[in-house]
């Protein structure tokens, strides 16, 4: 039997969880699924990557709770799952968790399965409502241990309606490649960087800070900074405060981000919060010696010493021990960066991650009674 199923999210553009939407959407099992994915703004590179795969892309005109198209919305949606036979909806975050909830747990006979995909460091009146959708999904996703623990501990949500699903990197995209660096990145340069939004909570001073510990090591060392955000001016300024702002590249956004990760000798991560990183995932795919700070999930990607580096958030000398001691030992950063290459590849794929996806999926649904 072919299940219609919906995923939903916000956006459709670049994203974490749109992200990891697109990948379980485009690596289900057609034999037992048949997905359609819902979006507010449908617009950006996920949906055309997945009209593209053709997947039907369906917008749902929601800019506002408080608006008239979100009452309009609401039978929209109902409309939409009826008509599709939708067997279960999927949300990948927040805003269409409170949106879909209700609509689909009383307005239809779908499933409802929610996602939390980080620690909920969210606004009281945000919080309070994704509390009130805990009691009335059938079940909610996570992305790795921690936040499985986070929603036990913290906001006392029963272990039997969770269950994990690790992200998936898409390694047709990610892996080890070789292309000439670009000339802000010279051919004997020792380049250290990072990808990531540039918001506070990435912890980007702290790498400021490692950075300009270990600048004497190399002649010619870089910091490539690749991502876009509200804290450039701040970290431009800590550059220059720390005598480097010369080594230091600053790339925009970009959807082309393997080719970056193949430009890095070493891959750094100093988050001060983190649930399970995108970026730290696709960085060992690529093979590129890691660094993480050791919060959230990114010990369940990194093995201390075994496929990367773990530090103290905020710990600008423990940073600097550990990019010393990859600076100095190359060949104990390749080690490292081949086995979490073998890592990534046997748990981490997009299609383990969407087998696993589809076992929830079937969890729910085999025992479901639909008339």
């Amino acid at each position: 039997m072919k299940y219609p199923v919906l995923l939903m999210a916000r956006e459709l553009n670049q994203g974490g969880s749109e992200r990891q939407l697109t990948e379980i959407a485009l690596g289900l099992d057609r034999a037992r699924f048949e997905p359609f994915v819902g979006a507010f703004r449908p617009q950006g590179f996920r949906g055309d990557q997945l009209r593209a795969a053709g997947v039907p892309v369906i917008q749902f005109p929601v800019y506002s709770f408080r608006s008239r198209a979100a009452l309009s919305g609401i039978w929209q949606l109902a409309r939409f799952i009826h008509r599709r036979n939708i067997r279960l909806v999927h949300t990948f975050d927040a805003p269409t968790t409170a949106y879909a909830t209700p609509i689909t747990r009383f307005l239809t006979r779908a499933l409802m399965l929610s996602s939390q995909r980080g620690h909920r460091e969210i606004t009281p009146e945000y919080r309070k409502l994704l509390r009130w959708t805990d009691k009335h999904v059938n079940g909610i996703v996570v992305n790795c241990e921690y936040v499985k623990t986070h929603l036990i501990r913290d906001e006392s949500v029963p272990d039997r309606l969770i269950r994990l699903c690790y992200n998936g990197v898409d390694l047709d995209q990610f892996h080890r490649a070789t292309a000439p660096r670009p000339a802000s990145l010279p051919a004997d340069a020792l380049v250290i960087g990072v990808v990531c939004v540039l918001r506070p909570e990435k912890g980007l001073t702290t790498l400021i800070d490692a950075f300009a510990r270990v600048r004497p090591l190399h002649p010619r060392m870089k910091l490539a900074i690749v991502g876009s955000g509200p804290e450039l001016p701040e970290l431009q300024r800590r550059a220059k405060e720390a005598g480097i702002l010369e080594d230091c590249v600053w790339e925009p956004s970009t959807s082309d981000v393997a080719r970056w990760l193949n430009y890095f000798d070493i891959f750094v991560l100093p988050s001060l919060n983190e649930a399970l990183s995108n970026s730290l995932m696709e960085a060992m795919a690529c093979g590129c010696p890691a660094i993480a700070s050791d919060v959230g999930g990114n010990p369940e990607l990194i093995e201390h010493r075994v496929n990367g580096l773990l530090f103290e958030r905020r710990n600008a000398a423990a940073l600097a021990d550990a990019l010393r001691c990859l600076i100095q030992d190359p060949a104990l950063g390749q080690k490292f960066a081949k086995v979490a290459e073998g890592r990534i590849r046997e748990k981490f794929s997009r299609q383990v991650s969407a087998r696993r996806m589809g076992e929830v999926y079937e969890s729910f649904l085999d025992g479901s009674n639909f008339s």
